[in-house]
């Protein structure tokens, strides 16, 4: 992203950031891994994509006692906690598998919600920055009002998941 941008291209981009509903429609916050919106993937029913990436990490390492409580579990949060308590757990094989089960859970989230489907594709090639301020990781470190969210090579971040959102939307596009 970087290196388009130093070249002159030109961005347009969609930040994002918080989980909650608007009162009527669909807004940005629909990019949110603790978005609620229920969907069906392999044969489960998660409340949100953070409750199926939390479920596949602990599927990936064995843990499934984990992996159960995290289909009953009541929230984002809840979800989060308990993947953080996966047995097993191996960082380098984590950071490996991460993303595509980002992109999977995606997949399903936004195919069985046609209206978070349209939203995301009517992004079109817009890149899309979760512009967390406190996650390095699937955020850019940065906050929307930081003008150094406007030049990728100043991200404190890798927006891991603005790339797989990117991913699911060129997926699911006619």
């Amino acid at each position: 992203m970087a290196e388009y941008v130093n070249h002159g291209n030109r961005v347009k981009y969609v930040f994002f950031w918080g989980h909650k509903k608007p009162k009527t429609g669909v807004s940005k916050s629909c990019f949110s891994q603790w978005y609620d919106a229920p969907f069906e993937c392999e044969g489960k029913s998660f409340m949100t994509a953070e409750h199926y990436m939390m479920y596949r990490k602990a599927l990936l390492f064995g843990d499934c006692d984990a992996a159960e409580r995290l289909l009953a579990a009541s929230n984002p949060g809840e979800a989060k906690a308990i993947g953080r308590e996966v047995k097993g757990f191996n960082q380098e094989k984590w950071d490996y598998c991460r993303f595509e089960i980002v992109v999977s859970g995606n997949l399903a989230k936004f195919s069985c919600n046609p209206e978070l489907k349209e939203f995301l594709l009517n992004t079109g090639n817009r890149v899309l920055v979760e512009a967390s301020p406190v996650d390095k990781i699937w955020g850019i470190g940065l906050a929307e009002d930081d003008p150094a969210c406007e030049n990728p090579n100043l991200w404190k971040g890798a927006n891991l998941l603005g790339f797989a959102l990117m991913e699911a939307r060129e997926q699911l596009s006619p």
